[in-house]
């Protein structure tokens, strides 16, 4: 896939993840990273008795697919050879996502603004994390430091 640059990029670009199904396994593993054992992980007879009724994965683990899914599209591979730096992440937590759930990422320019460096500028991508159902289980906004296509005077 060829470079994409800060000039390529035009607001409202959308691309769209393929699904993967958070497993059991995936929730288990983030917990031993992680150290978060908290029962609406760990406990499935603690949780028949919770608002949801059964286990769910993390929040972070959420966030954690969704870096992993945006990476396979061709927004994200064609800019991660261009990306100076990631500048912050504003996140919402929406819905649970439950194991044996699919999700996929959305991901859509929302807005670009040139630096004071004429050699960069900043795009903000809006990311929407969606189960089989449809439902936005996660959201928000990162913003991205990616390279200009430089050219001679």
């Amino acid at each position: 896939m060829d470079a994409i640059y800060f000039d390529d990029l035009t607001i409202g670009d959308a691309y769209q993840s393929p699904g993967r199904t958070v497993t059991e396994t995936d929730v288990v593993n983030f917990s031993g990273i992680s150290g978060d054992f908290i029962q609406l992980h760990t406990d499935a007879e603690y949780c028949k008795d919770t608002h949801f009724g059964k286990r769910m994965a993390h929040g972070l683990l959420g966030m954690s697919i969704a870096s992993g899914l945006s990476t396979r599209t061709n927004l994200i591979s064609g800019i991660s050879s261009t990306v100076i730096a990631l500048l912050g992440m504003d996140w919402k937590f929406k819905a649970p996502i439950f194991i044996d759930d699919t999700i996929h990422v959305v991901l859509e320019v929302i807005e670009k603004r040139e630096t004071s460096q004429p050699d960069r500028g900043i795009v903000v991508l809006s990311r929407r994390i969606i189960n089989q159902h449809g439902d936005i289980v996660q959201q928000g906004q990162t913003p991205l430091m990616i390279r200009r296509r430089l050219t001679e005077i």
